[in-house]
């Protein structure tokens, strides 16, 4: 099985970071900055990952794990709404004129009531998948389109932030009905590390961005969802849902109890009307250390044994004029390392997460700056 991601676990520190390329948060010379906390209604418990989107436009972000969001609003849209949705809430909607910053909105949770014709109509959530995946040039963006994103990576030891990086990307996301692999552009970006929190261990991630990217199953099945591997899965149907007023079927999936190699459980959201994923939370079964450890470290000390211990993934699709396009990914790592002769042992996290935060469709081919293009052995 392929892996997305390659771990180095070195004692020498060699960063790629152009220190020219400083990231500037100010993108546009004339706007309104909003910001809010998105929070259930009845719990008030917080809501991460929650869309925000400016009303027929293509910007938008999404609420962090604080449920805390930032919008940059350009002038001459401030009269257009604010559209937030969650995956099982009903979403509201909020005029920007009107909006004051760091309220806090609240989300209604939805109702699910599928008919049961509708529940009737998969009995196999198997083949509803590989329905789902076969449809990807249809109701997926099967344009050539540039996305700006914006693409943050850190690295904690324990408890401790020890490395953080920070960039905006354009991406040249291919059509979903060819198999041309994604470009990134690397507009400007920064990065702080304290080296003291990181001892004499460096921690690298070989693909920044494009690990990221990597998670967006319908482009790329093939590194969870091939046609040799659906057989090594059970499938099974969980309580449906709702997103944006849509019905939602939702499919559980883990692999077969006497398949060995490491595989990925989780959900998968599947709209009732269009069949498209909308959503999708997997992790990695690192239950055998030995060969879930060959998946995502290239290289490390002799004198050091490193394992992961959680390998978490989601990634969301939003949907325009009846067109799905990838959205946002966030990827969870952490590893426990072993020294050799020592007592206490690490633990150390790496996120990364990367949001669209506008894009269009376009068919002309950018010139890009050699140093710009970001490939997918780069180390952020």
């Amino acid at each position: 099985m392929k892996s997305k991601f390659i771990i180095y676990f070195i004692t020498s520190c060699l960063f790629f970071i152009n220190s020219n390329q400083m990231l500037d948060a100010q993108t546009l010379t004339s706007f309104k900055e909003v910001k809010g906390k998105i929070i259930d209604e009845n719990s008030k418990n917080i809501l991460v990952f929650a869309d925000i989107v400016l009303n027929d436009t293509n910007i938008s972000t999404i609420t962090n794990s604080d449920g805390m969001f930032v919008l940059k609003v350009p002038d001459s849209l401030i009269n257009k709404t604010l559209v937030i949705s969650h995956l099982g809430y009903q979403k509201k909607e909020i005029n920007i004129s009107t909006f004051e910053n760091n309220s806090k909105i609240a989300l209604t949770p939805a109702i699910t009531e599928l008919k049961e014709i509708e529940v009737k109509s998969f009995k196999n959530p198997e083949e509803l998948l590989k329905l789902t995946l076969k449809k990807r040039g249809s109701i997926y963006n099967n344009d050539n389109t540039l996305m700006t994103a914006f693409y943050r990576e850190t690295i904690k030891k324990r408890n401790k932030n020890a490395s953080l990086s920070e960039a905006i990307l354009q991406i040249h996301k291919q059509p979903y009905g060819n198999s041309k692999q994604d470009a990134i552009d690397l507009i400007k970006s920064r990065k702080k590390t304290d080296y003291s929190r990181l001892d004499t261990l460096a921690v690298k991630l070989q693909g920044g961005p494009f690990s990221n990217l990597y998670t967006d199953i319908i482009k790329y099945p093939e590194y969870i969802f091939t046609n040799e591997d659906l057989p090594l899965y059970d499938f099974r149907f969980d309580k449906s849902t709702q997103i944006n007023d849509n019905m939602v079927y939702v499919i559980n999936f883990k692999q077969k109890q006497e398949i060995i190699e490491p595989l990925y459980y989780g959900k998968l959201y599947i709209d009732a009307e269009t069949l498209a994923l909308t959503n999708a939370v997997y992790s990695l079964n690192v239950s055998n250390k030995e060969l879930s450890s060959r998946m995502f470290i290239r290289k490390k000390p002799n004198r050091v044994d490193v394992y992961p211990i959680e390998a978490t993934y989601r990634v969301n699709y939003r949907n325009k004029n009846g067109t799905w396009q990838y959205a946002y990914s966030n990827v969870l790592l952490t590893f426990k390392v072993n020294w050799k002769g020592k007592l206490f042992n690490s633990v150390y996290t790496l996120n990364s997460e990367m949001a669209i935060t506008d894009w269009e469709i376009t068919d002309a081919m950018l010139t890009r700056p050699k140093e710009q293009i970001l490939k997918p052995t780069t180390i952020l």
